[in-house]
């Protein structure tokens, strides 16, 4: 099994075919002992068995840095592509699978004092993976979030919700952060809607009257006041995220994606966290 979603690493593939000739790509089988495993030497056809082999099986290979995986292989050359490669499609669903994953393309400078004084200082820049959050802690896997999630709305019939976060992904894996927001608001007002209607609401179709019942007219609650996560007398989590998630404009220093990124992870997470517990209560 490979640490990085199929996407990531089909987008890794594509884009080493984007600026690799075809005997560069031969060299490359021939190291990785990949030669021949796939009856086509087109540049799909190279994509495409490379990516197989990667996703299926895995094996460790030989590279500059050591035997790593060979999805890993492919996206380490991936992310060392020249500048003309990276306004690409393949280059968004590389940053966009590779976010999903957990991971950023970070670029470091480093500057080599001159040699002799009337020399120049020289900047080299290296191209590195970086996790964006710490390995092995619970519950920031947010492929393994979205699976669960999914599971949850299927077994609960949630499918307006479903169709809402197939395609906030869906979005935010072609780079169109704008979409993908949208459809998470949906997503996350609907699957709410979904819960109060589940749980006996009968009032006015009205997605803040259906949170207020979440909090203060379900048996028992279903929204935690010890929490903090529902009080009909000031701003909480449950409202509190609604407006996040329904900001006015950009603002300076956030980018797109960044903004994008952090609203596809929590609204994850904190769907994660409710489906499990209607869950359990309907259990």
């Amino acid at each position: 099994m490979t640490g990085f979603n199929r996407m990531t690493v089909v987008a890794a593939a594509e884009v080493i075919s984007a600026f690799s000739s075809h005997d560069d790509m031969e060299v490359l089988e021939v190291e990785w002992d990949v030669s021949g495993r796939y009856g086509t030497s087109s540049k799909s056809g190279r994509v495409a068995g490379l990516s197989k082999i990667a996703v299926e099986e895995n094996p460790e290979v030989m590279t500059a840095a050591g035997r790593v995986s060979l999805a890993r292989a492919l996206i380490e050359r991936a992310i060392k592509a020249p500048v003309k490669v990276k306004g690409s499609e393949s280059w968004k669903k590389l940053v966009a699978g590779l976010r999903f994953d957990g991971f950023e393309i970070v670029d470091t400078i480093t500057e080599t004092p001159p040699q002799r004084p009337w020399g120049s200082a020289r900047t080299e820049t290296t191209v590195e993976l970086r996790r964006m959050l710490p390995s092995g802690v619970p519950g920031a896997d947010f492929r393994e979030a979205e699976s669960e999630v999914e599971m949850l709305l299927d077994r609960h019939g949630f499918d307006v919700a479903k169709g809402h976060l197939k395609r906030a992904i869906s979005a935010f894996s072609r780079g169109e952060w704008s979409s993908a927001n949208g459809e998470l608001r949906n997503f996350y007002e609907s699957y709410l809607n979904e819960i109060a209607d589940k749980l006996g609401y009968a009032g006015s179709d009205n997605s803040k009257a259906k949170r207020d019942f979440l909090g203060g007219g379900a048996n028992p609650p279903f929204l935690l006041v010890d929490y903090n996560e529902w009080d009909s007398q000031k701003t909480q989590y449950t409202q509190a995220l609604m407006n996040r998630l329904h900001p006015h404009g950009g603002h300076p220093g956030l980018s797109e994606e960044e903004d994008a990124m952090f609203r596809l992870q929590i609204t994850l997470v904190t769907a994660r966290l409710f489906l499990r517990r209607f869950d359990q209560r309907a259990a």
